[in-house]
């Protein structure tokens, strides 16, 4: 039963912690560094669990957990910041069971797990580790480019399987109050600002939001997708309070997106189109500066796909009366406000520049099916298949599969793709 207690809490972002219990073991996950002088050399990389999918107790007892189910905190065992630290511990993940799976260069996340007859949404979120194991690895981007391959035919409409960097602190904000860090997967933070019972490990006793700059490489299922920078007007993690966690706060909640299907370009991407989603697809995207340095100001942001050894530009879109294929000041001035207002392209280039974790997940959504990205004049999904029961009882297969992770010079990290 406490089992299913922590898995409960964990599912409301009611779970994290602070002291260290058992160990942690990480699925490792081999990616690629890349240069166009000397080819791309793989790194012994893993992946780390969010700390919310930990299981959180009192220190000695497994069955009280440091968490409830009104208030978020014990107020016995975490009135105070100190108090929680002193109290609570987070023990190591159970990965299988939390749907996540890796082979080599590959990580598959499933969104659902079958226990005992009963089936279960897991929903994992996980951040690559750097190959110390002991913090996350941060990809610094600006005049560089990433690209992985894909397998999403199961995602059906009001799926998410999601590859993105958020501006997470490396060491996932280890200190004195929450030794584990990285290693136990602390520190998340997003444009979106949530608010959680922790940030950076330690108790949120003032109920803040966790707001950082976040790049959206892929938001997508087989029916949609989408690409998308949201910029903050901060450096690295802000704890909001009011106004600042806000739609109109310190960060842009809507971000500056390039959905082809939203665009116009209903017949690129999906079943048996141009980016055929029933087979593997290759994703690129690339960063590019002024003056084509890491020093200059970020200017555009290119998407290109490969498959069957082929290379398939962006789908070219009209915005405004004017051709566009990527994501540039004059797409994010014509249809973004407020992320011009948070800064732009330049604020998003800093944060590239200053390094950025990279995450996976998968999941649905309660309260709008998935909506925003794949139906009404997002995708051609309708406006009720979202509903995470119906996906629930149709498609408990659902899964992502992320492959060939690399990174590095503009045009180095492609040349392999699948033919």
């Amino acid at each position: 039963m406490m089992r299913l207690l922590l898995a409960a809490l964990a599912a409301i972002h009611l779970v994290t912690a602070q002291r260290i219990g058992t160990p942690e073991v990480h699925p490792q996950l081999q990616t690629w560094k890349c240069t166009n002088s000397t080819g791309c050399t793989a790194q012994n990389t893993s992946v780390v669990l969010d700390a919310l999918s930990h299981p959180l107790h009192a220190i000695g007892n497994s069955s009280i957990s440091c968490s409830d189910w009104s208030s978020g905190l014990s107020k016995e065992l975490c009135s105070t910041k100190e108090s929680c630290a002193k109290n609570c511990v987070l023990d190591g993940a159970d990965y299988t069971s939390h749907g996540v799976q890796t082979k080599g260069g590959s990580l598959i996340l499933h969104q659902y797990q079958k226990s005992n007859g009963a089936v279960s949404a897991v929903s994992p979120r996980v951040y690559l580790l750097d190959e110390s194991g002991k913090n996350y690895d941060m990809l610094r981007l600006l005049n560089q480019e990433i690209s992985f391959d894909v397998e999403l035919s199961s995602l059906v409409c009001g799926m998410n399987g999601a590859l993105y960097l958020s501006e997470m602190l490396q060491s996932g904000g280890r200190g004195r109050l929450n030794p584990a860090g990285a290693e136990y997967g602390t520190g998340y933070c997003d444009a979106q600002c949530g608010t959680s019972p922790w940030i950076n490990g330690v108790a949120n006793t003032e109920s803040r939001g966790s707001c950082c700059s976040e790049m959206d490489l892929w938001e997508a299922n087989a029916r949609s997708t989408a690409l998308t920078p949201h910029a903050c007007n901060i450096t690295r993690l802000y704890a909001c309070t009011g106004d600042d966690c806000g739609s109109n706060g310190v960060c842009d909640k809507s971000g500056c997106g390039f959905n082809p299907y939203a665009l116009g370009e209903k017949d690129y991407y999906g079943y048996n189109m141009t980016v055929d989603t029933t087979k593997r697809f290759t994703v690129v995207t690339q960063f590019v500066t002024d003056d084509h340095t890491a020093r200059g100001r970020l200017s555009e942001i290119r998407r290109l796909y490969v498959q069957g050894g082929k290379v398939i530009q962006n789908a070219v879109a009209k915005v405004s009366g004017t051709e566009i294929d990527s994501i540039t000041e004059g797409l994010c001035e014509s249809s973004a406000g407020y992320f011009q207002k948070m800064g732009g392209l330049k604020q998003m280039g800093n944060a590239l520049r200053r390094g950025m974790v990279l995450i996976f997940s998968v999941w649905n959504d309660s309260s709008q099916f998935m909506n925003w990205l794949d139906s009404g004049s997002a995708g051609p999904c309708n406006s009720t298949e979202g509903n995470p029961d119906i996906i629930q009882a149709q498609h408990p297969e659902t899964s992502v599969t992320f492959s060939n992770i690399r990174w590095g010079d503009i045009g180095s990290t492609y040349t392999y793709a699948q033919k």
